[in-house]
C-alpha cells in the first residue's frame, strides 16, 4: 500500500454550511492512501471504551458521515474502516452487527495491531 498525502476539503452547500473532516491526531485516525491503484481513505478505531457497541455505535455513524463527505468531496476515494483483529473476532462476528455492516455497505480492515500488518481485507 503507498500513503499518499491527506487531502481534506471542505463542502459547502447551496445553504453556505460547510462541513470538514479533519484528521484526529490520535490512535483514531482518517489515512488517505493507495491500494492496487484505487485510492483509499482508512479510518482507523480502537474499541476501547466501556462497551463496544457504543464504540461501534459512535464509528459507524463517525463512518456514515465521513463517506457521504468524501463522496462530495473526493468522489474518487473509498472509505475503509480499520479495526483490531481481536475486536473483529469477538465483536464484529455477531450476527447482529453482522447485519448492520451488511446493511450500511461498511468496507473493512482487519489488522493484527501486536505485528503491524493487515490480516484482511474486507469489502
Amino acid at each position: 500500500m503507498k500513503y499518499v498525502p491527506s487531502v481534506w476539503s471542505k463542502y459547502s452547500s447551496n445553504h453556505n454550511e460547510d462541513a470538514e473532516l479533519y484528521a484526529d491526531l490520535a490512535a483514531e485516525k482518517p489515512i488517505a492512501a493507495e491500494r492496487q491503484g484505487q485510492k483509499i481513505v482508512v479510518e482507523i478505531k480502537s474499541f476501547v471504551g466501556k462497551s463496544l457497541m457504543y464504540d461501534f455505535h459512535n464509528a459507524l455513524g463517525q463512518y456514515i458521515v465521513y463517506r457521504k463527505l468524501i463522496q462530495l468531496t473526493e468522489p474518487e476515494y473509498k472509505l475503509y474502516l480499520a479495526v483490531d483483529d481481536v475486536v473483529y473476532e469477538n465483536f464484529f462476528q455477531r450476527k447482529s452487527v453482522q447485519a448492520v455492516i451488511n446493511e450500511n455497505n461498511l468496507l473493512l480492515i482487519v489488522v493484527n495491531t501486536e505485528k503491524e500488518e493487515i490480516r484482511q481485507w474486507i469489502s
